[in-house]
């Protein structure tokens, strides 16, 4: 029989706002110290998860005395900043300023011990560097602590129920003495299986919605937009982007990258919502020629409507597309529960770690994918 445990308890770092603290709230665990230094995300934290202390320090001065008095805890999450790892910008990596922020990821492992630990990142963290930098990051985290056993698989949150094509790398890692063999969920949604959610069923009726209605509060936010914008909107078809405005129009432009001016689908989920930019990247409305408000952003995100976020319209866009998907992680936090419950059977993670050190990244990749097949197939011959 498992063991009843009370709700594992969650450390925090480069937090924002708290999308990746939710999933593993509505899974049953519980943040009780988190850390990001952007103030409004800091603010959004604390408005949602009332429970957590909440750091706005910078994580490089939580060392010595102020780490040791950081909470203990069950699991450590987080998504160490990824700019220099993205495919969308330039992509130093770990040559970049804050390529190597995820060693302090690794200090705070080193001081906790948790059983397991949850790191996000970009796809591009697979490339950068030609492969260097996901290499020396996987080493980085095996041997932090006691040693883990990780494993890292490239997520499309839409194959997990998310309304949005996201691309995102996740890595687990457990700790070698429990002897819990982790395999990433396969995923649910898709090609022949349950039916994607898309922008549609993400923003259907969403004017109706009551803490719609109470705007600016719960981020309405609507988006001014100038008339050229508008005419150029009404050109450019539902799923489509600037590239449907006629070369002959006076509202042509040329030379930007596929996200700009990108409309919804609504028949489909949602192309990556993005934090930052310019005219034209604020993803829009698939029916009215304008841009998507923060509250439909956050739909697309799978928050739910109760959540509240803090700012600015710049801020809340920042917090809301620098967030991790909640619905894209739960079922990683389902999948991590019985090893607070002790509900599995041992393995010698030591030895499995010896023979996956012998592959190569692409292999191991393919590894943790396989494993992903087999650990779905004995669970639906289980239930």
């Amino acid at each position: 029989m498992p063991k009843e445990v009370a709700q594992p308890k969650i450390l925090s770092l480069f937090s924002g706002c708290g999308g990746l603290d939710w999933g593993f709230h509505t899974a049953g665990y519980r943040t009780v110290w988190a850390n990001d230094i952007n103030k409004w995300a800091v603010n959004t934290f604390r408005k949602n998860f009332p429970e957590a202390a909440v750091s706005q320090e910078d994580i490089e001065k939580i060392k010595g005395k102020k780490l040791k008095e950081v909470p203990d805890c069950d699991l450590i999450v987080g998504g160490f900043p990824c700019q220099d790892f993205s495919v969308i910008w330039k992509q130093p990596g770990l040559d970049g300023d804050r390529g190597n922020l995820y060693k302090h990821y690794l200090r705070f492992i080193d001081a906790k011990k948790p059983l397991t630990f949850v790191a996000e990142n970009v796809k591009g963290l697979l490339s950068a560097n030609k492969g260097r930098a996901i290499a020396e990051i996987l080493k980085g985290f095996e041997n932090a602590g006691n040693g883990y056993m990780v494993k890292i698989q490239l997520y499309n949150f839409a194959d997990y129920g998310v309304p949005q094509f996201r691309e995102r790398v996740l890595i687990v890692g457990v700790r070698l003495d429990t002897g819990f063999e982790f395999a990433h969920p396969a995923p649910t949604h898709g090609a022949g299986r349950v039916a994607y959610k898309t922008s549609g069923d993400a923003l259907r009726d969403v004017e109706a919605m009551e803490m719609f209605q109470k705007a600016p509060k719960f981020n309405r936010n609507e988006i001014g937009i100038v008339e050229k914008t508008r005419k150029m909107l009404e050109m450019i078809p539902e799923g489509g982007n600037f590239t449907d405005v006629p070369t002959d129009s006076e509202y042509y432009v040329k030379g930007l990258i596929s996200h700009v001016y990108r409309r919804l689908n609504r028949n489909e989920p949602s192309k990556t919502i993005i934090a930052a930019g310019g005219g034209g990247t604020w993803g829009y409305h698939y029916e009215e020629p304008r841009p998507l408000c923060n509250r439909e952003r956050a739909r697309l995100q799978s928050f739910p409507d109760s959540f509240e976020f803090e700012g600015s319209v710049t801020e809340v866009r920042r917090q809301v597309g620098n967030a991790v998907p909640p619905d894209g992680v739960r079922l990683v936090a389902e999948r991590l529960m019985p090893l607070f419950t002790g509900e599995y059977e041992k393995t010698d993670l030591q030895k499995l770690r010896n023979e996956l050190q012998k592959l190569s990244i692409r292999k191991r990749l393919e590894y943790d994918l396989q494993r992903t097949k087999e650990e779905n197939s004995e669970i639906e011959i289980a239930t």
